[in-house]
């Protein structure tokens, strides 16, 4: 099924914190995993999808993600002088057909006024969200089928919102916020590394284990009905004085119905110094693997 969803938004103005001093001078998200910045990975996954449109919501300190995506037109003209016509295509890789827009959020008021900021650009129209600080493993999945895209494909068929979540360790439950679904059926249903999308009653915000509806994590990947903008809208600041954008979630399940959807493949927390690292070490290793089987 070709998705009718074409928009997508990447929050991208956090300072990045847990990930000093690296990124002190550096965006997060433009610290590499293997030869490529994380964040292009996630913009990868976006266009396999289907997506079209990318949205970065960001802050003058950003800018340098913008230039990431953009034509550096001294640079293609020195390496096209130089011979190095495959080098320079190589930096140049969005497709003609994809376009990426930068919007600033104003004020440091949490993901959900991040993605509110996006709405002069989404207009009337779905769209998902991307947190680049979750790169989902591109050497282990089909980007163009699963995860992102089979949200978007469950998103056109039945009109509800979809959320990607992945069953953790029992020792990580407390770190996420985690699904309860609307049936102990579907929990039953769902098996390890399989695409299935369910209706979820809503969320539990890093409970204790025994308290825990379920071990489906939120992953960091979203589908969402434009609706969501105007529970967002009416959304008062909670925790920390910041929108939350599980709180306009909870509004859109009231109303409308909320999906969660199953990962397929694993990821990396591209945003904690010790995950990072692990996920540098094995992007590393699976590209120097493929550059070594293709010579």
């Amino acid at each position: 099924m070709k998705t009718s969803v074409k928009y997508a938004i990447i929050p991208v103005a956090g300072f990045g914190t847990r990930m000093l001093p690296l990124s002190k001078s550096v965006p997060k998200e433009l610290l590499p995993l293997g030869n490529r910045p994380a964040i292009h990975y996630v913009v990868e996954e976006a266009i396999a999808a289907g997506i079209k449109h990318i949205v970065l919501v960001g802050h003058a300190q950003k800018s340098a993600i913008e230039n990431y995506f953009d034509l550096n037109a001294e640079l293609d003209t020195q390496l096209r002088q130089k011979g190095k016509d495959g080098l320079a295509d190589s930096l140049n890789w969005l497709p003609e057909d994809v376009s990426i827009s930068m919007i600033r959020q104003g004020k440091p008021l949490g993901l959900g006024h991040a993605v509110l900021a996006a709405q002069p650009i989404i207009g009337d129209s779905d769209f998902a969200v991307l947190l680049p600080d979750v790169v989902l493993n591109p050497f282990t999945t089909d980007m163009s089928q699963d995860n992102l895209a089979f949200m978007l494909n469950e998103f056109t068929a039945s009109n509800h919102s979809q959320i990607l979540v992945n069953e953790v360790a029992d020792s990580d439950v407390h770190k996420y916020g985690i699904a309860k679904l609307k049936s102990f059926e579907d929990l039953n249903q769902i098996q390890p590394n399989s695409k299935a999308s369910f209706g979820v009653a809503g969320f539990v915000e890093k409970p204790d284990l025994a308290d825990a509806p379920s071990k489906l994590a939120v992953v960091g990947r979203y589908v969402f009905s434009n609706r969501i903008f105007d529970y967002l809208a009416d959304t008062k600041p909670s925790v920390g004085g910041e929108i939350q954008l599980t709180d306009a979630i909870d509004a859109l399940i009231s109303t409308d119905g909320v999906n969660v959807t199953t990962m397929r493949g694993d990821s990396f927390d591209a945003g904690d110094m010790s995950s990072y690292m692990r996920a540098f070490i094995y992007f590393a290793e699976q590209q120097l693997n493929n550059e070594t089987a293709a010579s």
